[in-house]
């Protein structure tokens, strides 16, 4: 079944099952790998196994290996074209192609040095893998922490040579860009997780968005797995595929340290109740927040009320059709998203 988040949708009980099934497991953070201040490794020193005019190479952080491919196709420089770079640079603002290697965040995760930056193959389609090993091989994973790349961010913000603005010159185009993560297992079928760096198919505009901080993506429900595929798409495509730049950032991968109290730091909390519903479905707040919608799978809002109070609140559904919705729930920057099903 493939599950979908809108920004860090938490599940609190892949969390403790994710700290009992691999609490042995190491976190990917990178800050094992040596850089000089604000630099990069994307494979151009043509360290890697020489094939025609490609480099292959790869770098190994916790209990996974990053592969990486540098193409020198069209001479030097050469242009690295395939899978993973370790990166701390920290050019939240400039934009362009010659920004690839810096993290929209400015840093990794919780102000660290180092974290990386995945790009997707646009040429041959070849999406960036990476495979488990140690502990962490077979085995479920906790999460992994996302952000938008500088070049990508301000791309969709403002448009490029090659890219469009996200939505349009009147802010109506419906607009996204997405990765769906994918977990492997030799012996199990493949199970996937989509999470939008960027949205904008909302009917209000002010709920449109682009990824700028790190977002906690939790990978339990993939079950056990020994590779993970990031699957980069979006809605702005052309003659000769995606338009948008093929780029994303992670880090922590694996992080056990992530525990429910540190998501519950961001006050955004709410219950509702009946699940599955058929006529009308109650939301519980714990605090104010700044809109409440509910949000069909293509990512419509078919209801939406803002500056709700804490307390009770009732959604008529019965003249919606009957499927898979999400109740998106907005408080200053922390948006939190649970699935309901309308019978």
């Amino acid at each position: 079944m493939r599950k979908i988040y809108k920004m860090a949708g938490i599940a609190c009980l892949g969390l403790l099952l994710s700290t009992i099934n691999s609490k042995a497991q190491t976190v990917s953070d990178f800050e094992n790998l040596t850089l000089a201040p604000n630099s990069f490794w994307d494979g151009g020193d043509l360290s890697g196994i020489h094939s025609n005019s490609l480099f292959s190479s790869s770098f190994t952080s916790g209990d996974v290996i990053f592969p990486n491919v540098f193409d020198t196709t069209f001479g030097m420089p050469g242009i690295w074209g395939q899978g993973f770079a370790y990166s701390n640079m920290t050019d939240s603002v400039t934009s362009g192609f010659g920004n690839l290697h810096s993290a929209r965040t400015a840093s990794g995760v919780n102000g660290s040095s180092n974290y990386v930056v995945g790009v997707k193959d646009a040429f041959n389609g070849v999406e960036p893998v990476i495979h488990l090993t140690g502990a962490a091989v077979n085995n479920t994973v906790s999460g992994v922490y996302i952000t938008n790349g500088t070049y990508a961010a301000n791309s969709m913000r403002d448009g490029d040579a090659f890219a469009k603005k996200f939505g349009g010159a009147t802010g109506n185009d419906p607009d996204w860009f997405k990765l769906t993560i994918w977990g492997f297992h030799i012996n199990l079928p493949p199970d996937s997780i989509e999470f939008y760096l960027a949205d904008y198919r909302f009917t209000n505009n002010a709920q449109d968005y682009i990824v700028t901080n790190w977002q906690w993506i939790d990978l339990t429900s993939l079950g056990l797995v020994d590779s993970i595929m990031f699957v980069l798409s979006s809605s702005d495509n052309g003659a000769f595929g995606m338009n948008t730049p093929p780029y994303f950032c992670l880090d922590n991968f694996n992080d056990q340290s992530v525990s429910i109290n540190e998501l519950e730091k961001d006050n955004l909390h709410f219950t509702s109740y009946p699940n599955p519903v058929k006529d009308n479905v109650y939301i519980d707040l714990d605090a104010n927040i700044r809109n409440i919608s509910i949000i069909d799978v293509t990512g419509k809002t078919v209801l939406s009320e803002n500056n709700l109070k804490a307390g009770i609140h009732h959604f008529d559904l019965s003249n919606i059709k009957n499927g898979v919705y999400f109740i998106k729930a907005i408080a200053d920057n922390n948006i939190k998203i649970e699935k309901i099903i309308k019978e």
